[in-house]
């Protein structure tokens, strides 16, 4: 089948298979977050990105294989109420950019822009995107037989950036990082996977950029 990457809460999860590793999204939660189970197809091993809500959902999601890693894209709480207990069964390693540690339920190691996350063979970028949160980060992927993938957590979706609460600083941190950290360093075909809601490319959003950057949000 297809991947769309349309899911809905409660509903199955979507899967994709890239050369190297498998992407599997779900939705869970009242506020309908997204969750997405990394596996390295040659080593078996698991990253998980948002352990937001559902903790029984997502340990069966992990499954026998084990899973060495969770990485937290910002510090809202929605984002991490099954952490502490995905945590506490798997054994995992938190992740969370430092600037967002403080906002944890549980202690976890912290990530910089520019850092490298590993599951199995396979590795992702950290990059940090200031003004959703003080230390929200995206994570990408550049599959080397294939487009790029970013997960960007609540810093950029189809159709705009994330909420800045109306602040014109950060907003302007954050439209100012999303267009030059991401539109100006990857290329259209890059895929993007949100923490609500549909995927998209950075090709679709680009030509809208003007328009966020005036409409202030």
């Amino acid at each position: 089948m297809t991947y769309s990457g349309d899911v809905s809460p409660g509903g199955a999860p979507a899967v994709r298979e890239l050369d190297g590793l498998t992407i599997t999204k779900v939705s869970v939660g009242p506020m309908d977050n997204n969750a997405y189970l990394l596996r390295c197809t040659g080593t078996g091993e698991q990253l998980l990105i948002d352990a937001a809500n559902e903790a029984p959902r997502l340990l069966e999601l992990v499954g026998d294989a084990g899973l060495a890693t969770v990485v937290t894209t910002h510090r809202h709480m929605d984002h991490w109420v099954a952490l502490e207990e995905v945590v506490a069964k798997t054994g995992a390693r938190p992740l969370v950019h430092a600037d967002d540690a403080a906002g944890l339920p549980i202690g976890a190691d912290t990530l910089a822009d520019g850092d490298t996350v590993t599951v199995g063979d396979r590795e992702l970028e950290v990059i940090h995107l200031r003004g959703h949160t003080p230390g929200s980060v995206a994570l990408l992927y550049r599959d080397p037989a294939g487009t790029p993938h970013l997960f960007t957590g609540d810093s950029l979706f189809p159709g705009g950036v994330g909420n800045t609460d109306k602040d014109p600083e950060r907003f302007g941190q954050l439209i100012d990082d999303v267009e030059h950290r991401l539109f100006d360093r990857l290329p259209d075909e890059t895929w993007f996977y949100p923490g609500h809601g549909g995927d998209s490319t950075l090709g679709a959003e680009r030509p809208s950029l003007p328009q966020w950057r005036a409409r202030g949000w």
